[in-house]
């Protein structure tokens, strides 16, 4: 069973160069450290609730009486009045 692979990722020379300090002054690895921030950034992502769009439906019971029968121009004109 695989529990590791090996992949190339591309930083900045500056992101890299930071890392590589940092590594260096704690004691881990440029490995550790990689999989320490991928670690918590993926855990920021997980935690975070996906948008919900709230129902703004309008409660009723359909069209106004009178207005049944009529084109979407005619209810268009009615809605808009002279703002068309």
């Amino acid at each position: 069973m695989v529990t590791h692979m090996k992949t190339t990722v591309e930083l900045s020379n500056a992101l890299l160069q930071e890392a590589k300090r940092v590594s260096k002054a704690t004691g881990l690895t440029l490995r550790a450290l990689m999989e320490e921030g991928l670690s918590v950034a993926l855990g920021r992502h997980r935690s975070q609730k996906k948008f919900k769009l709230r129902d703004a439906s309008v409660t009723g019971k359909g069209l106004r009486v009178g207005m049944q029968g009529l084109s979407w121009q005619e209810i268009r004109a009615l809605s808009y009045g002279d703002r068309e």
